[in-house]
């Protein structure tokens, strides 16, 4: 059933029966019964003000992090990263940046200012929200590790800020208050590390070789067991090369699961399952996803 909305005093764009295959970056996912793109901060309160209490809502990034059913996604989609790309300097070691800034672009940022240590978010996929809202980490730093404060909106559109103290951060874990999602972060910087633009190179230079960069992928699929690598685990499973339909478990990196053949999201998430099962019964271990999964299957 479609929301019922009074698109009066909407600025922003309102798309109904969206794919939203066109906004994940496996390419696969039914459709979203609603899908609004505002036009600034305040257009974003006087939607979500308006909604019926009832309505579900999904925040949407980037899609990077992202597998979407194939029978697609009930009630609203928010996708509010084109109006939170505010990064800014606003003290010696501080940076506040927005939601929708992409972390390779942060990274790049605060080394060009000096500040360190910077360059991991560039071994993160996706947005400074996204990272956020998973405690998101590459080459061992953790994105939580940096936070001072955030900026956050509820569902009925209100704005508050946030200490880091409101939140319980774990490995690819975040716990704060319910139904709020994230706006901007303000970051603090370490004064004695001195952030190097060479080892962000060298960083993604290691991703293109080790990593399938040009194929519909979500990233990393599983997060590292302790004292282990998801990878290494798949990999002596005997599981690269793998293929459920037309989702493969990439040759390149184990940990990737690729759209090589116009994969269906069925497709990809029995392979999820079907990697997690074959790992526990070869090595033990259970492996825990870290790829959020969202909507209903297929009628």
């Amino acid at each position: 059933m479609m929301p019922a909305l009074d698109n009066t005093n909407v600025q922003g764009e309102l798309r109904y029966d969206e794919p939203m295959s066109r906004h994940t970056s496996w390419r696969v996912g039914g459709s979203a019964d609603l899908f609004f793109v505002p036009v600034s901060i305040e257009d974003l309160q006087v939607f979500l003000a308006q909604l019926d209490s009832g309505e579900p809502v999904f925040w949407h990034g980037v899609g990077t992090n992202l597998l979407v059913r194939d029978g697609g996604i009930r009630g609203v989609v928010v996708s509010a990263s084109g109006i939170l790309k505010q990064l800014e300097q606003v003290d010696h070691y501080v940076v506040r940046a927005g939601a929708g800034v992409p972390c390779t672009q942060l990274a790049r940022q605060c080394i060009r200012w000096g500040l360190g240590p910077s360059e991991f978010f560039a071994g993160i996929p996706g947005t400074v929200g996204g990272a956020l809202a998973m405690n998101a980490g590459a080459h061992g730093g953790e994105t939580w590790e940096r936070v001072e404060s955030v900026q956050t909106i509820d569902r009925s559109g209100e704005i508050h800020l946030r200490a880091t103290a409101e939140y319980s951060v774990a490995y690819r874990s975040v716990k704060g208050p319910a139904n709020e999602w994230f706006l901007e972060a303000t970051l603090r910087f370490d004064p004695d590390v001195t952030p190097s633009m060479d080892t962000l190179k060298e960083m993604l230079e290691r991703r293109k070789t080790t990593q399938p960069l040009g194929l519909p992928s979500c990233g990393s699929v599983f997060r590292n067991p302790p004292g282990d690598h998801a990878a290494r685990l798949i990999e002596a499973a005997g599981l690269k090369g793998h293929r459920i339909g037309g989702a493969e478990v990439s040759p390149k990196h184990a940990n990737f699961i690729i759209n090589a053949d116009d994969a269906s999201a069925t497709d990809i998430e029995e392979l999820i399952e079907f990697v997690r099962q074959t790992v526990l019964e070869e090595h033990g271990i259970e492996l825990v996803h870290e790829v959020r999964i969202v909507g209903e299957a297929p009628a």
